[in-house]
């Protein structure tokens, strides 16, 4: 095992240093690769934690049942494919057929084991294409207790959204006794300090409430359909899946109150 890890680390050493133009179309298949097999997902949400939870752990029950309350909604649930939150919000998915368990899985010299709870899976060489794929076939993201990994994919989330890179995209913390630290730093450190606004430090939500998560990833995603149309992408692919869902969600809406 030691052995395979330092092979692939100097691996990762010699792409990086050597300047070797070959790399390019090592990159340019990881961003064809996604684009090809995710541009037809309809509406996604990303979910993110550490790949260290067990079975067992507190998280990794929560991320399961979320992921099972929005699946059962139609809602298609991804994440980086390996164990962990990563795998319970895969678990929480794949019982339902008429969604996707997305795990996208990255070459790694520890830890990245897919799990086995995915529906498609994509293997990709490089962390910032696999991140792009993440964040950019996604109408929300779930972010549960992590390491570095995890806390890189929040900030990088926050700065797409602080910047208007995306917009009317929502994002949510899992773990407010977790979390509450974090919070404090920023709004002391970086809110009082004059380094974000209070609209930056309100692109967080910070909950524990699952069914209000669940109803404010609902909301958002008739707000999105809203955007698009006002951005004039009526004609697009992803405006059709997304509008589409909306009336099939009010159609069953309306049968449930007839009954």
């Amino acid at each position: 095992m030691r052995m395979h890890q330092d092979d692939l680390a100097k691996k990762y050493v010699k792409e990086i240093k050597s300047a070797d133009v070959w790399s390019v179309f090592r990159i340019l298949a990881d961003f064809v690769k996604g684009f090809d097999d995710l541009g037809d997902l309809g509406p996604t949400i990303t979910m993110f934690g550490s790949a260290k939870a067990k079975s067992s752990s507190k998280y990794y029950k929560i991320a399961q049942k979320l992921s099972s309350m929005l699946a059962q909604r139609g809602f298609n649930i991804m994440t980086g494919g390996g164990p962990g939150i990563m795998e319970a919000a895969n678990r929480g998915a794949v019982p339902y057929k008429d969604v996707e368990s997305i795990g996208l899985n990255v070459d790694l010299p520890f830890e990245q084991t897919p799990n086995e709870y995915t529906t498609t899976e994509l293997d990709f060489d490089y962390f910032f294409s696999r991140k792009v794929m993440l964040v950019k076939y996604s109408m929300a993201y779930v972010i549960f207790p992590g390491g570095y990994g995890t806390l890189d994919e929040l900030f990088e989330a926050l700065t797409l959204a602080q910047t208007k890179k995306i917009t009317g995209v929502k994002i949510f913390i899992v773990g407010v006794t977790f979390y509450k630290p974090l919070m404090k730093f920023l709004e002391k450190k970086l809110y009082k300090g004059g380094m974000i606004t209070l609209e930056d430090f309100q692109i967080i939500n910070l909950s524990d409430d699952l069914e209000q998560i669940v109803k404010e990833i609902e909301i958002s995603l008739v707000n999105q359909v809203a955007i698009l149309e006002e951005s004039g992408l009526q004609d697009t692919k992803y405006y059709k899946m997304l509008s589409e869902f909306v009336k099939d969600e009010n159609r069953k809406k309306e049968d449930y109150c007839n009954v």
